[in-house]
């Protein structure tokens, strides 16, 4: 059996120590994983790379 990949989650540039926490991304072949960074063992929203593209226009501030 193949082992899990490692994932290495991305904190928004919009969290601080401070708070308040965001969302972390991490991605794999195919996939982005999206997560709340107050509950890294929650849930995980998984998106393909498309959708995550089109997604991306509308969470840019601007």
């Amino acid at each position: 059996m193949t082992p899990a990949p490692t994932l290495i989650w991305a904190k928004s540039s919009y969290s601080t120590p401070e708070g308040p926490d965001c969302i972390e991304v991490a991605t794999i072949p195919d996939q982005i994983l999206v997560r709340d960074s107050k509950n890294p063992h929650g849930p995980r929203l998984t998106l393909t790379p498309t959708t995550w593209a089109t997604f991306l226009p509308y969470a840019v501030q601007r």
